[in-house]
């Protein structure tokens, strides 16, 4: 058995097609039908009324505390250790989910759905921040990423528990659990699913919601493994130098080249806090 738990933020239009949809597929596929928590993170409408006359267990917020906050409350309130996790808008079809438990199954970790389809298109502006966001989290754990921050996924209870403390109460908890995984060697498989158009808007501030999931990434990096953004500081600061260095010599500018010398003698100070940050660490972790 397992539990599905749904956060929701004024969703009243979308929370039961959601719920039946769940309650359907898993009938069909002759599962028992799953506990759904959902938790209402201080909805202004009825979304909590909803889910609770067709048969779900609800978490009510008083106030709106965050997408990360309601997932790890529909966690700790779940019966069964098996976390099953999808977003009350309608967006990830519960068709998918059996595909998604097999795959678990397994032995995994965690399986993630890769988001695929019309539906899942980036903007303008949307695009460089989720790929610098998936750039972090692929340098930071060494691991190809198809889908950073996917609210379809499916873990272990007990194993999630052991993350609380890093995770993000906030959009940023799917980019973070899956970085703290990645980072301490946990197994995750990602199995592409169809995304699908929303009902009712978007409760997310992109600005915002991408400055804290920076905020989350860079802590979860200083936490597991530092000397990586010490290196990627370093990267930064030596191609500084070396351009400095050559524009130097080009233009026969003194103040150029010193400019190198001196960004040189700054990524090796960089670098050797790196060292101390990760020493620490591993001290830390005994």
């Amino acid at each position: 058995m397992f539990t599905v738990v749904i956060p929701a933020l004024n969703e009243e239009q979308g929370i039961a097609e959601t719920i039946l949809e769940l309650q359907t597929v898993f009938a069909e596929q002759g599962y028992e039908s799953p506990e759904i928590v959902v938790v209402d993170d201080g909805s202004s409408d009825g979304t909590g009324a909803e889910a609770r006359r067709l048969g779900a267990k609800v978490v009510r917020h008083l106030s709106n505390l965050g997408y990360g906050k309601s997932l790890k409350d529909g966690i700790l309130e779940a019966s069964f250790d098996t976390i099953v996790t999808t977003d009350a808008d309608g967006t990830y079809p519960a068709a998918e989910l059996p595909k998604l438990l097999n795959k678990y199954n397994e032995g995994f970790d965690m399986v993630v759905g890769e988001r695929t389809g019309d539906h899942y298109r980036e903007s303008w502006f949307k695009m460089p921040l989720r790929r610098l966001l998936k750039f972090l989290v692929e340098f930071s754990s060494g691991t190809k990423v198809p889908d950073v921050n996917s609210g379809m996924r499916i873990f272990s209870r007990k194993i999630s528990r052991k993350y609380f403390k890093q995770l993000s109460t906030s959009f940023s908890f799917s980019t973070s659990i899956t970085l703290a995984y990645l980072m301490t060697s946990k197994c995750i498989a990602f199995v592409p699913i169809e995304y699908r158009e929303r009902v009712g808007s978007s409760k997310v501030r992109l600005f915002r919601d991408s400055l804290r999931t920076l905020q989350f990434i860079t802590q979860a990096i200083l936490y597991y493994n530092p000397i990586k953004l010490f290196i990627l500081f370093c990267s930064f600061i030596l191609a500084i130098a070396i351009g400095a260095f050559l524009f130097g010599l080009l233009w026969s500018s003194v103040t150029l080249m010193l400019l190198g010398v001196g960004c040189v003698l700054m990524a090796i100070l960089v670098f050797s806090l790196g060292l101390l940050a990760d020493l620490l660490r591993q001290i830390m972790f005994r």
